[in-house]
């Protein structure tokens, strides 16, 4: 007799396929998106202070969050409660460019300015 063991889903490993070309330009397709990657340029930043330098609920920020995450833009280091995001390192010469891309196009939007004057002013507050 040949019996078949079958494991439950939950305890399998999950296959991540690299996120595809599409997937990254819908990630850059909305404007708070790509005003968190901004912020996330000057490193590893808290949620709670997303949200007090963005300006929006705390529920739309994670929820841009985890698309950034799912299209490999940013990582999270998690620290109990808190969640920090940081942009994760470059994987392909696609996502390289991307990345030289952002650092040169960003400093051409004045209204990207304000978001970060706000994010210093709660790291200096630790608003967390």
């Amino acid at each position: 007799m040949n019996f078949m063991v079958k494991t439950p889903m939950a305890s399998r490993p999950k296959k991540r396929a690299a996120p595809s070309v599409d997937s990254v330009f819908r990630a850059f397709s909305d404007v708070t998106r790509l005003r968190i990657l901004r912020l996330l340029q000057q490193g590893e930043v808290c949620v709670c202070d997303l949200v007090s330098a963005l300006q929006v609920p705390q529920p739309k920020v994670s929820r841009h969050l985890s698309r950034l995450r799912k299209a490999g833009l940013v990582k999270v280091r998690k620290d109990g409660l808190w969640c920090y995001y940081t942009l994760a390192p470059a994987t392909s010469a696609f996502h390289g460019k991307l990345i030289e891309c952002m650092a040169c196009c960003f400093d051409q939007v004045p209204s990207l300015h304000e978001d970060q004057v706000r994010l210093k002013k709660c790291a200096t507050a630790k608003c967390c």
